[in-house]
Parts: C-alpha cells; sequence; structure tokens
C-alpha cells in the first residue's frame, strides 16, 4: 500500500522533507501537463470565503422533489456529461443548488443499504470512471457509494464532479457521495481542480461553486449498521460513529481535529496512534481498528484515500479494507483500479480493471512507481 502523499497547505513546505513528488516531475515529463497555480488565493478574502458563491442562499426546508422539469433537465446534463462536455456556468449554478438541496438532509454518517457498490479514488479520471460504471453496471440499477476525491490530478476534474453530482441529485436514493479530503479549497488550489476552472471556464466562479457544494457532503457512510465507510480513517477523538454524527461538517475541512483525521488518517502496521508523513490526520495499527470495530459492532472499515497497486487491500487482519478506482493514477503509476461489491448477504467480491483505452493520451506498463504523490 502506497501512501498519495498530499498535505494541507499549511503544512506544505514539510513535504519538501519526503523526497520528489510527481507533480515535481512532472516537467520533465512531456506527456503530463503541469496544473499546479503558482500562488493559491487568500481564503480570508471575502470574494473567496465559503460560502461566496451563493449557491446555498435559499436553502429549500425540505429535500428537492423531483418532478417532470427537472428529471428532463437532469437527463439532459446527464447525457451531455457522459460525452466529458462541461456545462454552462449558469447550470453549473442550478445544478449545485438542486444539489444543496439533497445533501444538506444527508447525515454525517448516511445510512446505506444493501446491494451496494463501494468505490474509491477516482480524481478526475473520466474515462475511468465511465469504464467504472460499464464494470459495476449503469445507475440507478446498481447502488453506488463512492468514498471521495473526486477531483485533482486527473485532466477532467470539472466533468467528473459534474456528472457525479448530477446523478446524485437524479438518483439521491441510488448513488451516495461521500467528501474526501480533495473536496477542500486548500487542497484543490494546489492539486489542479482550481487551475482547470479557471482554464475551462475563464474565471474560479465554478470553483467556488462545487468547494461551497463540498461543504454539504456526507464525511461517513455505514452500510447495513456493519460497515464504516469513509475517505480516510480513524481518529483518537472518536470511539463511537455516534460522536461523528454529532460533527459540524458543513465547514471547509479543518487542519486538525476529527472531522479532518476523518479524511485524512491511514491504516499502519504499527499498533496505536502514530504521526501522519502527510502532515494531517494520523495513522492507526491494528489494535485501533479492531476496537472500534469491537465498540460499534461493526464488521468492517471500508476508506480510499491511498494508492494500491491491485485496486484494493486489506489491512489490519481484514478489519479495514482499503479501495482505490483510479487506474493508472496521474496516468503514469501502472496500478488496477477495483470496486467492492456487498450484496445483500453481506458477501463481498472485488471487481479489477485497467484504464480505459484513450487515444492520445499516454500509456504505462503494469511496474511499481519510484515515489507516489
Amino acid at each position: 500500500m502506497d501512501m498519495d502523499l498530499d498535505v494541507p497547505m499549511h503544512d506544505a513546505i514539510e513535504d519538501q522533507q519526503l523526497g520528489p513528488t510527481l507533480d515535481e516531475d512532472r516537467e520533465n515529463d512531456n506527456n503530463v501537463v503541469t496544473t499546479e497555480p503558482e500562488e493559491t488565493e487568500d481564503l480570508n478574502d471575502p470574494e473567496f470565503k465559503p460560502g461566496s458563491s451563493g449557491i446555498a442562499d435559499h436553502k429549500s426546508t425540505k429535500p428537492l422533489e423531483l418532478n417532470s422539469s427537472n428529471i428532463s433537465q437532469l437527463d439532459q446534463w446527464i447525457a451531455y456529461l457522459r460525452k466529458c462536455q462541461v456545462l454552462s456556468e449558469d447550470d453549473v449554478a442550478r445544478l449545485c443548488k438542486m444539489a444543496v438541496d439533497v445533501l444538506q438532509f444527508e447525515e454525517n454518517v448516511q445510512p446505506i443499504n444493501v446491494p451496494v457498490t463501494i468505490c474509491g479514488d477516482v480524481h478526475g479520471q473520466f474515462h475511468d470512471l465511465i469504464e467504472l460504471f460499464k464494470i459495476g453496471g449503469p445507475c440507478p440499477d446498481t447502488n453506488y457509494l463512492f468514498m471521495g476525491d473526486y477531483v485533482d490530478r486527473g485532466y477532467y476534474s470539472v466533468e467528473t464532479v459534474s456528472l457525479l453530482v448530477a446523478m446524485k441529485v437524479r438518483y439521491p436514493h441510488r448513488i451516495t457521495i461521500l467528501r474526501g479530503n480533495h473536496e477542500s479549497r486548500q487542497i484543490t488550489q494546489v492539486y489542479g481542480f482550481y487551475d482547470e476552472c479557471l482554464r475551462k471556464y475563464g474565471s474560479a466562479t465554478v470553483w467556488k461553486m462545487f468547494t461551497d457544494l463540498f461543504d454539504y457532503f456526507p464525511i461517513t457512510a455505514l452500510v447495513d449498521n456493519k460497515i464504516f465507510c469513509l475517505h480516510g480513517g480513524l481518529s483518537p477523538m472518536v470511539e463511537t460513529v455516534d460522536q461523528v454524527r454529532e460533527l459540524n461538517r458543513i465547514q471547509e475541512v479543518p487542519h486538525e481535529g476529527p472531522m479532518c483525521d476523518l479524511l485524512w488518517s491511514d491504516p499502519d502496521d504499527r499498533g496505536g496512534w502514530g504521526i501522519s508523513p502527510r502532515g494531517a490526520g494520523f495513522t492507526f495499527g491494528q489494535d485501533i481498528s479492531e476496537q472500534f470495530n469491537h465498540t460499534n459492532d461493526l464488521s468492517l472499515i471500508a476508506r480510499a484515500h491511498q494508492l494500491v497497486m491491485e485496486g484494493y487491500a486489506w489491512s489490519h487482519q481484514q478489519n479495514v479494507v482499503t479501495i482505490f478506482s483510479a487506474p493508472n493514477y496521474c496516468y503514469r503509476c501502472g496500478n488496477q483500479a477495483a470496486i467492492m461489491e456487498v450484496d445483500e448477504n453481506h458477501n463481498r467480491q472485488f471487481l479489477q480493471y485497467e484504464p480505459s483505452v484513450r487515444p492520445g493520451e499516454p500509456t504505462v506498463s503494469r511496474k511499481t512507481p519510484d515515489y507516489f504523490l
């Protein structure tokens, strides 16, 4: 298992101690385009502060009711987005406002029924997301749970997150989208989504709308009260699932604290809690995951957040599974991707897949990369 060494902006200098990253190496790779901005916006600037996009200014007091008009609009958007086209800025605003009126009513620990297909990071690799739906089956025929990190790294973050949000609004009980550490204002300014929005729309408006929407994404899910699903990992400040339910999630991802840990932490071979090399969250050992599962009567913790070469990897004597759904991550890591199907009897099956074939984009043979992001 290899770590996707993102760091929060306040700890970015510490990343220099971890050796070169793929982004630093991109200048020497003619096949990969650098997307990092030279500087980031100040979130204290009123123009960029949370909520500045206005998508949540007129929130409904009840969940969005689908009718023939908005169903027709959503179906048109989904058909358009599946062709890897970007919506207009006005349509993004309409979509995000609709999504707020769906997501604001979901819980911090969103309950999920089986059967469900659980997915990890997709990171803007749009064509591989379409491949995922071919492997797992179309939504709404298949129920999906995505565990975060829809944007950054890949070339098509705008199209990827737009499609998933549109599907969430269209089929609110068939697809669940959790928040990852990349669904954040600060991280997306460093790792590509902000720059992509500027390039495709000419301003930061769409970026502001989506990052305001990210605040409403649930942070965990619970499948049939047995499988605890989240992007990152456990927190020393969270002993029970009920404690997660009490958190205030409608905010930018904090630099520390339980919400930060749930989106940033990683399992580790060493016991107990450890300092994370990411600069956020913690590492946690088998003793921690076993105790958490026992306390909460869980059978499994499912999470994403880390590159695994086979697409999935077990940890802690099968108390934890990591699922990664971006094949050939960053178009150069050579990894497989996987999704995990959980049926009505809680049987689990992993479906692995290779990258979608896209003429003109870089390919790589299966090999272990020298270093990871």
